[in-house]
């Protein structure tokens, strides 16, 4: 997995987002022209916020998720649909959570369960968040592009908080037409950093790094060897 396949998962924010990066594995392949714009509203949705909110909370472990926040997608945004108990945000995120220049920016398939912890609901969801609320407002890509640019130039998005981290635990995500759901993992968000600090992206390593992009974050991804139901990833 190289970088883009990262900040798909992030968010490019993150969330980055989750969100949710730069370059991957597969993310985008040979897709130049399937997702060239937006799709219909419909087309990102789930089919109810009962099943988008038992998809979010896929994304951690039972004892996480269960008293976790849960947002669902609206019309405007966001909107909670669950409140919480224990400091934890659970959404999905959607495709405009990658870069700006990924070919699958528009891609309506992608779902993405996050479950932020409360320094990282704080500091990293709000980018993936505006976001959202930009391109439900209609706005072409390169204005919403423009818009976040000008969100981090003013300090309207800041560097994670310490302590962000984000899980990634879902096996019914979709995270790209290259890799469907990838593996289980957990995501930490740092201030823009060095990924070679930590290791990430080098040959044999287990921790990957993407950097967001214009959100001023670092993501590294640790993989692990459970799904969020208990069940133990098949490694192919």
């Amino acid at each position: 997995m190289t970088n883009r396949m990262a900040g798909a998962i992030v968010s490019g924010v993150v969330c980055g987002v989750v969100l949710l990066g730069a370059a991957g594995v597969g993310w985008g392949q040979g897709a130049k022209a399937l997702y060239p714009a937006m799709a219909p509203i419909e087309q990102y949705r789930v089919a109810s916020v009962a099943e988008e909110v038992a998809l979010a909370r896929s994304a951690a472990n039972a004892a996480v998720s269960g008293d976790a926040e849960v947002m669902v997608l609206g019309s405007h945004g966001y909107e909670t649909a669950a409140k919480g108990k224990n400091g934890f945000v659970c959404l999905v995120e959607r495709s405009w959570a990658t870069n700006f220049d990924d070919s699958q920016f528009w891609n309506p398939k992608l779902r993405a369960p996050h479950c932020f912890n409360a320094s990282a609901a704080r500091s990293v969801m709000p980018a993936y968040l505006k976001r959202t609320e930009l391109v439900l407002s209609g706005l072409p890509k390169d204005q919403v592009e423009a818009r976040m640019r000008e969100a981090v130039a003013t300090k309207v998005i800041g560097v994670p908080e310490q302590g962000a981290m984000c899980y990634m635990l879902s096996k019914q995500g979709y995270l790209n037409d290259h890799d469907g759901h990838w593996r289980p993992h957990l995501m930490f968000f740092l201030p823009s950093v060095d990924a070679a600090s930590w290791g990430a992206n080098l040959d044999g390593s287990q921790v990957f790094a993407a950097q967001g992009n214009p959100e001023p974050v670092t993501i590294f991804m640790v993989p692990v060897t459970t799904w969020s139901d208990g069940t133990v990833e098949e490694i192919k």
